[in-house]
């Protein structure tokens, strides 16, 4: 990151950056993303799945995903740090993020987008906060004794470059208007969106602030419980710059009631993000973290990715995503996502514990 130099100065810019990363993610909202949604790893990977054809929900490109990954190739670029990795446990990582995916499809937002929410004024996400936090504390207690998701190790560039490749890809046939069953670059209709070119030029902005502080919404939460509190001092930096140009544009709203793209079903957005932390924290990271290390050469992030977009597909095919409130309806889980989000919080916790417990054998024997 900024990381190593001056550790003091570094992380006061750090928290700087992330302030202005805040406005510009409620600048996107006021461009036209929905609401509290300007940057959200799981939403807008969802988005791109219902693009690719893989379920018949949301389906846009969205270019801030593309812009993320290539941003932090960028930096990586640029400070002579892009190295290839490989080596950790990817089928895990697939499966964890795919898990996190959905309970993010029954709370609503990854753990990025949370921290918009809460900046949004959205009462039903501060009320379902405790879930995150509990999801990070329980991993953090399994790490303790010994789980581990594997070490990386370097390998040959081109397979660290095979991810941000893609990203670009795929954001060259949108930029030249292929069809991708969503709105092509440019248009007004469809899916909620801000201009493409403003989305992803905040995108790759964002996606070398995220790379140079290593910032993730997961690994913020995880200070609360022990380490250095810059990150966390960071996180609320975001969500106060996020306040200052959502009232500036007139898209703060306080309360439970009126919320976009949000439910008011406290139990289950409260479990479903207690999955999503859990999940998060032992995959390593969230989702953003996890588009931002693929741009950076980790090629196990960009398996993460696509079990992202895969949990994200499901959850729309299975009919496990919630339902948002509205002026007509309540909204809420579905009795599917209720279902899922116990079962997998069941087979996670029995995962973690196998892991850890594996590791405590090995180090005795």
């Amino acid at each position: 990151m900024l990381r190593g130099e001056h550790p003091v100065r570094t992380r006061r810019l750090a928290i700087v950056l992330l302030l202005v990363l805040g406005g510009l993610a409620a600048a996107l909202v006021a461009a036209g993303n929905p609401g509290n949604m300007g940057l959200c790893g799981a939403c807008f990977l969802r988005d791109l799945g219902g693009a690719l054809g893989l379920h018949k929900g949301p389906a846009i490109v969205r270019p801030e995903v593309c812009g993320l990954a290539l941003g932090a190739l960028l930096w990586s670029l640029l400070r002579r740090r892009h190295v290839g990795r490989s080596g950790s446990h990817a089928v895990a990582r697939f499966l964890l993020c795919v898990a996190m995916a959905i309970g993010a499809m029954v709370f609503l937002g990854c753990p990025f987008r949370l921290l918009q929410r809460l900046g949004g004024g959205d009462a039903n996400a501060w009320l379902a906060l405790p879930g995150l936090l509990l999801g990070v504390a329980i991993a953090r207690q399994f790490e303790q004794r010994g789980y581990s998701l594997g070490k990386t190790q370097e390998v040959p560039r081109a397979v660290g470059l095979l991810g941000p490749l893609v990203c670009l890809g795929i954001l060259i046939a949108y930029g030249v208007g292929a069809d991708f069953g969503g709105p092509a670059a440019g248009a007004t209709t469809g899916p909620a969106h801000a201009p493409w070119l403003l989305a992803t030029g905040i995108a790759l902005s964002a996606g070398m602030v995220l790379s140079a502080t290593g910032f993730c919404a997961i690994s913020a939460v995880r200070t609360i419980f022990g380490g250095p509190r810059w990150m966390l001092w960071a996180a609320l930096a975001f969500v106060l710059g996020y306040v200052a140009i959502a009232a500036s544009t007139g898209k703060l709203h306080f309360g439970f009631a009126g919320q976009p793209v949000a439910h008011g079903d406290w139990l289950w957005n409260t479990l479903a993000l207690l999955l999503v932390g859990l999940c998060g924290a032992l995959a390593g990271g969230c989702p953003v973290r996890q588009i931002v290390m693929a741009g950076e050469g980790n090629g196990d992030a960009f398996v993460g990715c696509a079990g992202l977009v895969v949990g994200g597909a499901l959850a729309h095919t299975l009919q496990l995503a919630s339902a948002p409130a509205t002026a007509q309806a309540l909204g809420g889980a579905s009795a599917n996502g209720k279902l899922v989000v116990v079962g997998l919080l069941v087979l996670v916790l029995a995962y973690a514990f196998a892991m850890a417990k594996g590791k405590g054998s090995a180090a005795a024997a």
